[in-house]
């Protein structure tokens, strides 16, 4: 049985200033372009089951310079929908919340279309794409690649260890980088995190 390998996606401006970025389909920055560019010898030597990348531009722009071939968009790979923190860093909404936690409080809607996201909801993601992850394992030789967002994939690693959506807290996660979730006795574990070349 492959691993799963996670990718989070490249530098953009707000990945860099802290702001919450779901819905808003910023481009890499030039430093991001390149360090999606230098993941390719982690990835391009390997056999996929399955290649997945979230829909956004930031995520299918890291997985072409990374070398990554036959990626397929799925939608549950969108990053937490921060609904009216989009575009919002954590300090700014301390100043009003001191307490908040996005792992526990989710967040406030935004405007129409953007009613925000639980942790039970983005989790509910999670199992979905896992669901497809398994599967692909299961009936293909290779590994499974996904291409997406820091807070998203953070939740799927914490579904993946089988805890809590709200343990995704526990993973941080830098841009432009590869982690990879195998198993060891028959458990899933985490074997590589925040891989650079």
């Amino acid at each position: 049985m492959g691993d799963l390998l996670l990718v989070r996606h490249g530098e953009t401006e707000w990945s860099l200033s802290g702001q919450h970025t779901s819905w808003t389909d910023l481009p890499l920055t030039e430093h991001g372009e390149e360090q999606a560019k230098s993941l390719a010898p982690l990835l391009t030597d390997r056999t996929y089951a399955l290649a997945l990348a979230s829909p956004m531009g930031r995520a299918i722009r890291t997985a072409e310079l990374a070398g990554l071939t036959g990626i397929v968009t799925d939608p549950d790979l969108h990053e937490w929908d921060y609904g009216g923190y989009e575009g919002v860093t954590t300090v700014d909404i301390h100043r009003s919340r001191p307490d908040w936690d996005l792992w526990t409080d989710g967040v406030p809607p935004g405007p129409e279309g953007r009613p925000g996201e639980s942790p039970q909801q983005i989790g509910a993601r999670a199992d979905r794409v896992l669901t497809r992850v398994d599967a692909a394992l299961a009936e293909h030789d290779g590994d499974v690649v996904l291409v997406a967002h820091a807070h998203f994939l953070r939740v799927l690693t914490a579904r993946r260890l089988g805890l809590p959506p709200a343990e995704g807290r526990l993973f941080q996660l830098a841009t432009a980088t590869v982690s990879r979730l195998s198993t060891e006795h028959g458990r899933p574990v985490i074997a590589e995190w925040n891989r650079r070349p």
